[in-house]
């Protein structure tokens, strides 16, 4: 698989849940390609928001693959959420 990050990490997810794991354990929500694994996921959001990620946890939906990622400390997830237009 390429390591091109658009390709793996499609969309961030929005919903009440998701804003409410961004406030309360620093992480964001997003659709991810199907085939991804959590390594791969952590490498393309790295290296797509220049952060470093402490973790990510996948579910399959009927929507798609949903990858919560958690952020370290030093990085917030409010800020990258208003970077990236969630808010």
């Amino acid at each position: 698989m390429t390591m091109d990050p658009y390709s793996i990490v499609l969309y961030p997810f929005v919903t009440e849940k998701s804003m409410s794991h961004m406030e309360k354990n620093n992480a964001l929500e997003f659709v991810v390609k199907r085939t991804a694994n959590k390594a791969l996921i952590k490498k393309a959001v790295e290296k797509m928001f220049s952060v470093k990620v402490k973790s990510v946890n996948t579910r399959i939906t009927n929507k798609g693959k949903h990858a919560t990622v958690v952020f370290m400390p030093e990085y917030k997830a409010e800020d990258l959420g208003m970077r990236i237009g969630v808010f």
